[in-house]
């Protein structure tokens, strides 16, 4: 039974992959709307579009290690 809970726990640690595309499309069409409104800020805006994917993606993968953890260490 304890090993039962902890696959459904790992399930639904995972649902924070798909939170993390979600957030990194999120942070790109936003970068592109802007981008396509003042093409001219769009040069200086890029180091921060990486850093936003950046953030965004490590939430993803941090929950993909939780869901690991919770599947192989309990």
């Amino acid at each position: 039974m304890e090993g039962d809970l902890a696959h459904i726990g790992a399930g639904l640690a995972a649902i924070g992959s798909g939170a993390a595309a979600i957030g990194v499309g999120n942070v790109a069409g936003n970068f592109l709307a802007g981008a396509l409104r003042n093409p001219s800020a769009a040069a200086g805006q890029t180091a921060t579009l990486f850093i936003g994917i950046a953030f965004a993606e490590a939430l993803g993968i941090f929950a993909f290690l939780v869901s690991l953890l919770l599947m192989f260490a309990v």
